[in-house]
């Protein structure tokens, strides 16, 4: 993200702030890949996104299931929305995507960043894809650049390419309302690692910098929260001045340096996500599972000593 577009940015935010279109946000939490889904919409259309949704599954036995997107399915008819964005964050190694299912179920564009493409040809060759998989992002039906602005009814809005944590981060502003992905968590837990494979713990600084240079009072919205200790409850929601001035890993002070000692030496302490095998064949597909074989059965991939 250039300084052209943080500023643009900026001023969308200003603008939905002045101008009153401001969107309601309802929070789903999956506490078994803790994860929060969010449905944004517009309350003068009833025009919605849903982003960052989860697939239920249990990996000993390699069932799926479909609680937590029936939930989001019950709400957005509930409440009389029309799913226009079905957004992708980052091809998620913590959960599967539901938004297939979803789409089925309720509409709206599969969309994620255009540097998908380069997860897919990481992750591709980890996996031992053949031709069969494309790498250039066409399983998802909209790939969005850096700066790119798009409509929920008549709220503007913008996406912000943030690498660091993955090539294909990125953040979603939409009205008043940023949301991160896992670029950040709440501020007293810190930021996102970046030691897998594309990340980059200096360009994840980097990309954290431009968006706390963003207005304090923009609401933040979080996919994940793990409870940091000596906190009760999980929480999703804060603000970019909160994560500028409290951030346990990256408040006001933290230089670059810094930064990046301090994750690259807490990454090398962390074990890889539970489902980052599953999760990431999955989401490089937009939620897809992989073609059946020829007993009908489609199979997900454990590559051994390679992660």
């Amino acid at each position: 993200m250039d300084d052209l577009h943080r500023d643009s940015a900026a001023a969308l935010i200003a603008k939905a702030r002045a101008t009153g279109r401001i969107p309601v946000v309802k929070s789903f939490f999956d506490e078994p890949t803790f994860t929060a889904t969010h449905v944004v919409h517009d309350p003068a259309t009833r025009k919605a996104a849903i982003i960052d949704s989860v697939l239920d599954f249990d990996q000993p036995s390699g069932r799926t299931g479909h609680a937590s997107a029936d939930a989001i399915v019950d709400y957005v008819r509930r409440e009389g929305l029309t799913v226009e964005w079905q957004i992708e964050t980052h091809a998620h190694a913590d959960h599967l995507s539901a938004a297939p299912y979803l789409q089925a179920k309720l509409g709206g564009q599969i969309v994620i960043g255009r540097h998908i493409e380069t997860v897919q040809t990481v992750f591709g060759a980890i996996f031992n894809e053949d031709e069969r998989f494309a790498r250039d992002g066409s399983q998802f039906d909209r790939l969005m650049a850096d700066g790119e602005r798009f409509m929920l009814g008549e709220i503007e809005g913008m996406v912000l390419h943030t690498p660091g944590h993955t090539p294909a981060c990125m953040v979603w502003i939409i009205g008043d309302a940023l949301f991160t992905g896992d670029t950040l968590f709440m501020p007293d837990y810190g930021t996102a690692r970046a030691d897998f494979p594309g990340g980059d713990a200096r360009t994840l600084y980097r990309s954290i910098q431009r968006l706390l240079s963003l207005p304090g009072d923009t609401r933040l919205f979080l996919c994940h929260d793990y409870k940091a200790p000596g906190r009760d409850s999980f929480a999703w929601e804060t603000t970019i001045a909160a994560e500028r001035t409290a951030n346990v890993h990256v408040h006001e002070g933290v230089d670059e340096d810094q930064f990046v000692a301090m994750r690259e030496a807490r990454d090398k302490t962390l074990s890889m996500p539970r489902l980052i095998l599953p999760s990431i064949q999955v989401n490089m597909r937009a939620g897809h599972f992989p073609e059946p074989e020829a007993n009908g059965t489609r199979y997900l991939k454990l590559p051994l000593d390679t992660l």
